[in-house]
């Protein structure tokens, strides 16, 4: 059963709102053989330029569903998260199935599409890796790993942290700013 945690920014969750989203995001249990037990955290949020984004993540036992879309309207951001969603499912069922197709009997835990409405991606090439690089992580700081990963001109840099020597990675956000992961 998919239970539903809906919460609003600079927005009140009405009730058709609510009714809306949980309608789209539903119509992914039909890819599941079992309707899965998973908490659909929902966040809405409406900026002062009045666009609306819309963040969707589903923990499950073998996969974590997540997009994130924006859009000026609420509904329709839900209905291109729902596309999102189903593709990312697509996808790791593709995967998985190829997976256990090299190994043996399929072990999926997604419902087979008897009318083919929604066809796989089967496009091997998505999951190639297709070119290897190796380096040296240099150890430093944050602000010289931002300054290393914009002079490379990419949008993100694994470093060495100086202080704590654990594996870091700075990257450029959506909205210009920059993020930082950190290791355990």
């Amino acid at each position: 059963m998919m239970n539903y945690n809906i919460r609003g920014e600079n927005i009140e969750v009405t009730q058709a709102i609510r009714e809306h989203v949980e309608k789209k995001i539903s119509k992914l249990e039909r890819y599941f053989t079992e309707t899965p037990n998973a908490n659909v955290h929902v966040n809405l949020k409406v900026y002062n330029d009045k666009n609306a984004k819309v963040e969707v993540t589903i923990p499950m036992k073998n996969l974590v569903l997540r997009a994130e879309e924006r859009n000026q309207d609420l509904y329709a951001a839900v209905d291109l998260i729902t596309d999102k969603l189903e593709r990312q499912i697509r996808k790791h069922k593709t995967k998985v199935n190829r997976k256990f197709r090299e190994k043996g009997e399929p072990q999926d835990y997604f419902a087979v599409q008897a009318d083919n409405s929604l066809p796989l991606d089967d496009d091997q090439d998505d999951l190639q890796v297709v070119r290897t690089k190796q380096f040296d992580l240099k150890p430093m700081d944050s602000e010289e790993a931002i300054l290393q990963m914009n002079l490379l001109g990419h949008n993100f840099f694994i470093y060495t942290d100086a202080e704590s020597d654990g594996t870091n990675i700075v990257y450029k956000r959506s909205d210009g700013k920059y993020g930082l992961i950190e290791t355990s």
